[in-house]
């Protein structure tokens, strides 16, 4: 039984995969944006942990949920689901990027780390001025967050760190009318926080249905991932190392 914490666990892929791993008799930690949403998952779930409630386009309660995610002892796996797409520019590097980056740094190391890509990162362009942050676009996004998954590989190498990609699916965020498969979607974030299969093992990789796939060139250069993650600790105010 695995002790996990999921971002953006109040509706989509995030909730799908807490109610899965409960199902199955994992201790799940539970996040919402808001107290609103938070009462709502406290009449869906039956938890022994509280619900962490944090706005992660907000940089201070982003850093405060990180402090009080601590408090609830060591987790073995950390999915970092949440995500918007559409938003302003801004709140989408917050949310999509910096988040998951204050998180990782301030958070007690887990055994896995799994980040929600999309294959839409190969549309993202790579940033060479901090300016630009006012420029980003979901795909940016989630070209940043994948060459940051593969960055956090090599520096942690003693964790399990991996990013997803889950397809367009049904969801808010996908809409009703995506055609692929909601079920599918959400099983490689499941399969790589919990399965002792060696395939999951794994580690610097990039998902899609539980195979591995090759990401976009920039995923695997160091030196965008060193020019990212100092981009990042520059707007947090937060050292990864």
């Amino acid at each position: 039984m695995a002790k996990i914490f999921i971002t953006g666990s109040s509706d989509g892929l995030g909730k799908l995969a807490a109610e899965k791993l409960i199902a199955t008799g994992h201790q799940v930690v539970l996040h919402a944006r808001n107290s609103e949403r938070a009462d709502l998952l406290k009449s869906q779930f039956t938890s022994s942990y509280p619900i962490l409630i944090a706005d992660l386009s907000n940089l201070e309660e982003t850093k405060k949920l990180a402090l009080e995610a601590n408090d609830l002892g060591r987790f073995d796996a950390v999915t970092h689901n949440a995500g918007v797409l559409h938003a302003d520019s801004k709140t989408i590097f917050q949310v999509n990027v910096l988040a998951p980056f204050v998180l990782t740094a301030l958070m007690e190391k887990p055994d896995r780390l799994i980040y929600l890509s999309s294959s839409m990162h190969f549309g993202g362009k790579e940033f060479s001025d901090i300016g630009q942050v006012e420029k980003t676009t979901y795909s940016d996004s989630k070209l940043m967050i994948t060459a940051l998954t593969a960055a956090f590989a090599r520096l942690f190498p003693e964790i399990k760190c991996n990013s997803v990609d889950p397809g367009w699916v049904p969801t808010k965020m996908g809409g009703k009318n995506a055609p692929d498969d909601l079920q599918k979607g959400v099983e490689t974030q499941i399969w790589l926080a919990t399965s002792e299969e060696k395939e999951a093992k794994v580690s610097g990789k990039y998902f899609r249905h539980q195979q591995v796939k090759s990401p976009h060139p920039a995923v695997e250069d160091t030196a965008y991932q060193t020019w990212l993650i100092r981009w990042c600790e520059e707007l947090s105010g937060v050292s990864l190392i």
